[in-house]
């Protein structure tokens, strides 16, 4: 009766954090995506060319995922409680430097340095490990109902970031945003967010080993052992590809839309539908992998993104057809893959006390593919005058991510080495 009274308060207690890392994550990721809009502030303000300001984000991406690893060791060593709160006091921080930006340089040491940092301190690494070893058997189910406050931040801190450069401008929307996120993340991050009782529980769904297999006390996956071996860079590879894909049509889909027809308000609307969509799509596939398989889900979802590139197409043929909406919904489901399913798979194959920085290496990738993809469409535009080839890429990219997560097969783990 005790344990199962234990058990009953520990779930309980569960999903409180999952609670408030949703609303963390909606209010950080908020201010990621309202860069869209306070880059036409810029451009009104400074008059900067439009490669200076897209370079910020992209640096913010960069810088974001390159201390992703660090931020993977910080979050074992502290704990994911501690480094939550400290990064969202250096994300406000950042936030208001930015408000105080007259040259293009103070946009890329406050935004693209400072802001991205507490933003990886605050983000999606931390909530991964904190959610991961409360809930190490149901990872996937549990990740897609915390991000979905990254699909609430999408549909609404944007509209609410525009609305108040409208009213106050936006320097005035920067220092709000920053109040906001000190606002919610000391509070609530010290009130409702209980580290795991047994973060070492954080590990692949139970699968009968061969008996031949045996491993030593205490043995567990460390980055040096994963990075040996060829199943961690498949897995880096086919993040890479997969988020190269949704972030090369989330960033370009408007202008392109735009550019064949199609209205600015219907494309407009068309983006927040992505983000709404987004929400079903990561609570969705997170339950599917935890009880049909990581695979499956992926290879899904990734056929849904693949049929959304055709239908993109054929929105540019039938401006004002409903097919630009038809591609939002198939788009937002798909990009909805991209929060429960990679590192529920990554806990599949490297599970233990080793995993947040195994996690937060692989993290690079991730970044990698997002910045790729946002750069690389881009530049094809630029060379050619045309998303066309760059569409093709984004179709071959989404067939070759989930071929690579079959090839990894995170349903096979492989025993830990036997040593520390």
């Amino acid at each position: 009766m005790e344990t199962l009274e234990k058990s009953t308060a520990d779930s309980r207690r569960g999903w409180i954090v999952v609670s408030a890392t949703c609303v963390t994550l909606c209010v950080v990721y908020g201010a990621w995506y309202s860069f869209s809009v306070f880059l036409v502030a810029f451009l009104r303000e400074f008059g900067w060319s439009r490669s200076v300001i897209a370079g910020a984000f992209s640096a913010f991406v960069l810088v974001h995922g390159s201390v992703a690893p660090i931020i993977g060791w910080l979050a074992r060593r502290f704990g994911p409680r501690r480094l939550i709160m400290a990064g969202g006091c250096v994300m406000g921080f950042g936030l208001l430097l930015t408000a105080g930006t007259t040259r293009w340089w103070h946009l890329y040491l406050a935004y693209s340095g400072i802001t991205a940092i507490g933003f990886s301190m605050a983000g999606w690494i931390p909530a991964v490990v904190l959610v991961g070893g409360w809930f190490p058997r149901r990872v996937a189910t549990a990740l897609g109902i915390t991000s979905v406050g990254i699909g609430v931040g999408i549909s609404g801190l944007v509209p609410l970031a525009q609305f108040l450069i409208d009213l106050c401008g936006w320097r005035w929307t920067l220092r709000l945003l920053a109040a906001l996120i000190v606002g919610w993340v000391l509070p609530a991050t010290a009130c409702f967010i209980r580290e795991p009782a047994a973060p070492e529980a954080f590990g692949p769904r139970p699968e009968p080993q061969p008996v031949s297999v045996v491993t030593g006390p205490g043995a567990y996956w460390t980055l040096a052992a994963a990075a040996r071996g060829w199943r961690f860079w498949g897995l880096a590879g086919s993040f890479f590809t997969g988020n190269l894909v949704t972030q090369m049509l989330l960033v370009h889909q408007v202008a392109y839309l735009v550019d064949h027809g199609v209205s600015p308000l219907t494309a407009a609307t068309v983006g927040g539908l992505v983000g709404l969509v987004s929400i079903a799509g990561k609570v969705g596939w997170g339950v599917l992998s935890d009880r049909s398989g990581r695979e499956l889900a992926y290879s899904l979802a990734y056929g849904c993104a693949a049929g959304s590139i055709g239908i993109l197409v054929l929105a540019g043929w039938y401006p004002t057809s409903n097919l630009p909406y038809v591609y939002a919904v198939l788009i937002g489901i798909g990009y909805g893959v991209t929060a429960p399913v990679p590192p529920a798979a990554a806990s599949d194959l490297f599970g233990g006390p080793g995993f947040s920085m195994i996690y937060g290496t692989l993290y690079v990738a991730i970044c990698l593919g997002i910045a790729s993809g946002a750069w690389g469409a881009g530049k094809i535009f630029d060379v050619t005058g045309s998303y066309a080839a760059a569409l093709w890429v984004a179709f071959a990219m989404a067939v070759l991510s989930p071929i690579l997560l079959w090839v990894v097969a995170p349903r096979r783990p492989n025993p830990p080495p036997n040593s520390r």
